[in-house]
């Protein structure tokens, strides 16, 4: 790891969620808690087991990063956990075609994230820390259990196909709601961790057309610009529709529209005035590390 690249950024000691949480991020996530006892069916009925699945696999299939295990993707995991006040995760790399990273996390056990290596295969260095940082962003935001419940929806209705006949549909397209929502507040907090936009708005391009081929030959301002052609498309009626039937499966906003909202992000006084220093109250400095507050 380049230690003045670690010198030169702004350790957030004390950051606290809404220092840096999204608005619509928020707003959804206030309303996903009023579903009355989603919370305690989630880890009763699937958490424990869902959650031990994807454990086990990992163990199994995949290669837990460390000192001793690539260690240079660990010291990144490091930094971005320093940067944003937060206790390290486990990471796991794991052989996959489809780029990709997520994160489980539920009450009463310690984290853990997934990168596929396929995406590690397109990013720089610094591209891969804002990664790690976004899913870091779960963890501080405390999406964990609704995050979880997400998770299972993609990845295991192909494994246990039974688990998608429990979910009614209509949760599931509020749960995918949400999810796009939180993932705002996240490609925020891989902003705070590498500290210049270009580079998380570089993985969001790679993220929608890059390759290991492609990605140096890709141009960043040709990819920003392609959202205010996006935009113009609200200015129908119909154009809004046709907006809301091609995300309302999505996992993920669109990338070029998350680059455009970290462009903005970047340049408001919010931003900057973070990188001077999130301001600590007195019993916030007596416990200023970190912690997994919501486990």
């Amino acid at each position: 790891m380049n230690k003045n690249m670690e010198l030169s950024k702004q350790l957030l000691l004390g950051l606290k969620a809404n220092d840096f949480r999204h608005p619509i991020d928020l707003e959804s996530t206030n309303s996903l808690k009023q579903l009355p006892g989603l919370d305690i069916a989630v880890r009763s009925l699937l958490g424990s087991v869902a959650e031990e699945f994807f454990y086990l696999n990992n163990i199994a299939a995949s290669v837990l990063v460390g000192e001793k295990q690539l260690p240079d993707l660990h010291n990144l995991l490091l930094e971005a956990c320093r940067i944003l006040d937060l206790e390290p995760p486990q990471l796991y790399i794991q052989q996959n075609p489809v780029p990709n990273a997520y994160t489980f996390a539920m009450r009463g056990k310690k984290p853990f994230m997934v990168m596929h290596t396929s995406l590690i295969e397109m990013l720089t260095p610094a591209e891969i820390q804002a990664v790690i940082a976004h899913e870091l962003g779960h963890l501080k935001c405390e999406h964990g259990v609704y995050l979880t419940l997400a998770n299972i929806m993609v990845l295991a209705a192909g494994l246990l196909p039974n688990w998608g006949t429990m979910l009614a549909q209509s949760l599931q397209e509020r749960m995918l709601a949400w999810v796009r929502c939180a993932e705002f507040s996240c490609d925020r907090a891989a902003l705070l961790a590498v500290q210049d936009p270009k580079i998380v708005m570089s993985v969001l391009m790679k993220l929608a057309g890059g390759s290991p081929s492609l990605a140096p030959l890709l141009n960043l301002e040709a990819f920003i610009d392609q959202a205010k052609s996006y935009d113009a498309v609200s200015a129908s009626e119909m154009g809004e529709m046709l907006k809301g039937l091609q995300t309302q499966q999505l996992t993920h906003p669109l990338p070029v529209l998350r680059a455009r909202e970290i462009d903005r992000w970047a340049s408001s006084p919010d931003y900057h005035n973070l990188l001077k220093g999130p301001k600590i109250g007195y019993n916030d400095k007596v416990n200023a590390k970190g912690e997994w507050r919501n486990w």
